[in-house]
């Protein structure tokens, strides 16, 4: 699919008209679920230190990585200037692309939760903001 056809019916799930102005259409911004994914890594960068101040809807930053040696895909998850971790490496081409293109990306923490394993302590959401 060309990345016309891919935002074009972007917007058209978005419920804007085409041909029609975007400025005329002053609607809030509203986003568009692209994953749900855990945080790669939680245990090993900031995440348990900073977990008991974490909140699910808390906002997150992604930060893409093009130069990290281990993953040329990387997508870093921030959370007040604190390394969460990464989108897992099996999930993160299409978010990867999207930063790439300047797109604009959300993302949240969906769930939280106790457990022994690390990949199921806290789940996020990617959303494209359209």
């Amino acid at each position: 699919m060309l990345r016309r056809e891919f935002l074009h019916s972007l917007f058209a799930l978005a419920g804007f008209a085409p041909g029609t102005s975007l400025a005329r259409q002053a609607a809030p911004p509203r986003t568009l679920l692209l994953q749900t994914s855990p945080v790669a890594g939680f245990q090993y960068h900031d995440g348990e230190a900073v977990r008991p101040a974490l909140r699910e809807g808390c906002a997150l930053d992604l930060v893409r990585e093009p130069h990290n040696p281990h993953d040329g895909q990387a997508v870093r998850i921030d959370w007040r200037g604190r390394k969460l971790g990464y989108l897992p490496r099996v999930e993160n081409h299409a978010a990867a692309q999207l930063l790439d293109r300047g797109e604009r990306l959300a993302a949240r923490i969906a769930i939280l939760r106790e457990s022994r394993d690390p990949w199921r302590r806290i789940g996020i959401e990617v959303s494209l903001v359209i």
